[in-house]
């Protein structure tokens, strides 16, 4: 199973630098959000696929360190002062990370301001990115691609509801859960029927949807499953089914099991969008390439970004900003290592959602689409 825990290490940064203490972070929505709101030049990204295991292999870790190598040349070609620093800490997580179990890719992050590693559920192009900020769409695809889920286990006779995201599925913090089935405790009452009972689930599990909205994966053996789908009023959102009584299946178990209901429900987020892009196009809502997205996305009221996962666009900015010049020159300082990756920030800031294509998935063989809300 994929370390996701909180847990913060001892950064060897000199007392008064002003770095934060270095940290393995939880991959989730207010990870990504801190690490969005980070600026500061130089910020560096050093991301690389990793082989899942125990202990992160050989050659990812030469992989890890080869791009701190890159990352070292430019800073120093850059003439950063804080270029030893930067790179000091990259080789200490580099070092710690070497022991610990890995998933399909890991992401570094270094500036003056900030010490992190978050492993990653997806892999990822090996890369090093020195920007103004932190990049961060891996993480936004990782996001995606295991999106916040609840998870019903029920049968005939009591209900548990997990939570879950990436890697990670928990019980839910919520005392309404586990629910059991009434049986008779005093002379002459009844034991709670099997149609009441699901109804008193789903009454709970509304309560709990409201609290915390999200995707619902059902899992129940039949006749139950079906039964529970017919009288519910609280599963418009659900991803699929899980056949089987799970209420004591292993968590690490359960992960593997609704892993493709997930994977089947963000095909049909996929699909969404495509729809989205369709029904805008008929009013002028929609622009479909860079350079008109980041504008739109500045001054107008961004819906929904389509973008293709391995569509890179380094660029240079405009004068005020409003505009993006390609570059070739990737390892200049003035050039955006990845634009795609500022836009998607930029749109989910300003309220948007985002969704991340199989290349080619988009129509007119455009690499995205930004959808506008009207004005």
């Amino acid at each position: 199973m994929i370390n996701a825990t909180s847990t913060p290490t001892t950064d060897p940064t000199p007392a008064g630098s002003g770095r934060r203490r270095r940290r393995i972070a939880a991959l989730n929505v207010a990870t990504v959000t801190e690490l969005q709101s980070l600026r500061a030049y130089p910020s560096v990204s050093i991301l690389a696929s990793t082989q899942p295991g125990p202990t992160m292999r050989g050659h990812d870790v030469a992989t890890l360190r080869s791009l701190t190598v890159q990352a070292a040349q430019r800073l120093t070609a850059e003439g950063i002062d804080d270029a030893p620093l930067l790179i000091a800490s990259l080789n200490t997580m580099i070092a710690e990370a070497a022991g610990r179990p890995t998933g399909r890719g890991v992401a570094l992050f270094v500036s003056a301001e900030h010490v992190g590693r978050v492993d990653l559920t997806v892999s990822v192009v090996d890369r090093c990115v020195i920007d103004p900020t932190f990049a961060t769409r891996d993480l936004v695809r990782a996001l995606h691609h295991t999106p916040r889920h609840a998870v019903l286990l029920l049968s005939t006779d009591r209900a548990r509801l997990l939570h879950g995201h990436g890697p990670v599925l928990a019980s839910a913090a919520t005392g309404a859960f586990p629910v059991r089935r009434r049986t008779a405790g005093r002379k002459g009452a009844r034991d709670e029927t099997a149609t009441d009972f699901l109804r008193r689930v789903d009454r709970t599990l509304g309560a709990a949807l409201r609290l915390n909205p999200m995707p619902l994966v059902l899992a129940a053996a039949e006749p139950t499953a079906s039964a529970f789908r017919r009288l519910s009023r609280h599963t418009e959102r659900l991803a699929g089914v899980v056949k089987g009584n799970h209420l004591h299946t292993p968590t690490e178990e359960l992960v593997d099991l609704t892993r493709p209901v997930l994977r089947d429900y963000l095909r049909s987020r996929a699909g969404q969008a495509l729809e989205f892009i369709e029904q805008r196009a008929s009013g002028g809502r929609v622009v479909r390439d860079m350079s008109s997205a980041w504008l739109a996305a500045r001054w107008e009221r961004p819906e929904m970004l389509a973008v293709e996962e391995d569509y890179f666009y380094p660029a240079r900015l405009g004068p005020g900003g409003d505009s993006l010049l390609p570059a070739s020159d990737v390892d200049h300082p003035e050039v955006i290592d990845d634009a795609v990756d500022e836009l998607i920030e930029m749109v989910l800031s300003r309220g948007g959602w985002v969704a991340l294509m199989a290349p080619g998935e988009l129509p007119d063989g455009s690499h995205l689409a930004l959808t506008l809300r009207q004005k």
